[in-house]
């Protein structure tokens, strides 16, 4: 069932729009938000199979690309495709990441480089090329980065994860300066918890904890977020750039605690 269009003044009818996590719980919201809002996708994930079954939900025809987010080869072949199809995207939204609970005592070096491959480098790696892309075809496009309102509260055993998405929020902020003389915005929204992730799965107790800790006092849902990532990409933000929207419930305004299974490092 198609979802409704959760900021209705946005029109992206004609617009090109690629995402990366697309099969996750957040990546499809927003897919199904870009689609309700007319504009064609081209979905990116690891998972070839959500994929398509997400892509057969969609009102119109989307492209798919396998991408292994740590590999730059995989990450250039998904430009390639950009550009074969498109000349350039409209809009990247930059979704896909994990979220690995585990003491920094007990992150080994592969681990630490595999969430920073992912978090960080990936966004980098594709922000750069799909912008260089945008330039050449003169489209005035929006980058989207996906955030988290960890980058400004350290978590227990998501460390790694919280100091990623630090480095991502100043990634943002560079990327904003350096591409504003084309005409091209980047921009980063932070959404609440949503549980369900296959590629960070939470336990149930974790779940339970988090959402009761909440602020506003539940988790997030489809029309959150996906709002504020089609504000900040649609025309009613052009004098927006280098901005991060937190869109958690209050989720990072306090000292919350968060449920952990493990509660000694070693």
């Amino acid at each position: 069932m198609t979802k409704p269009n959760p900021l209705p003044c946005a029109d992206f009818t004609g617009k090109k729009v690629v995402v990366t996590g697309a099969a996750g719980v957040v990546g499809r919201w927003i897919c199904e938000a870009f689609d309700a809002a007319g504009a064609t996708l081209l979905l990116s994930d690891r998972d070839s199979g959500m994929m398509t079954e997400l892509a057969a939900t969609l009102s119109r025809p989307a492209l798919t690309h396998a991408t292994e987010l740590t590999d730059a080869d995989s990450i250039a072949q998904l430009v390639d495709m950009v550009g074969q199809e498109w000349g350039a995207a409209d809009v990247l939204v930059n979704n896909a990441a994990v979220y690995p609970s585990a003491f920094l005592l007990d992150v080994d070096a592969a681990e630490w480089d595999r969430i920073f491959d992912i978090n960080l480098r990936a966004p980098f790696l594709l922000t750069r090329a799909i912008a260089t892309q945008m330039v050449h075809q003169q489209v005035k496009g929006n980058i989207v980065m996906i955030s988290s309102g960890a980058s400004r509260k350290m978590r227990t055993t998501a460390a790694p994860y919280s100091i990623s998405k630090s480095a991502l929020d100043r990634l943002t902020k560079g990327f904003a300066v350096e591409l504003a003389e084309y005409g091209i915005r980047c921009n980063a929204v932070e959404p609440g918890f949503a549980a369900g992730s296959k590629a960070s799965p939470l336990s149930d107790k974790h779940v339970q904890a988090t959402t009761a800790a909440i602020p506003l006092g539940r988790a997030s849902r489809y029309e959150d977020a996906t709002s504020a990532i089609l504000f900040l990409a649609s025309e009613f933000a052009n004098y927006i750039t280098g901005a991060t929207l937190s869109v958690d419930g209050g989720n990072s305004a306090g000292t919350i605690l968060v449920h952990q299974d493990k509660k000694k490092a070693l």
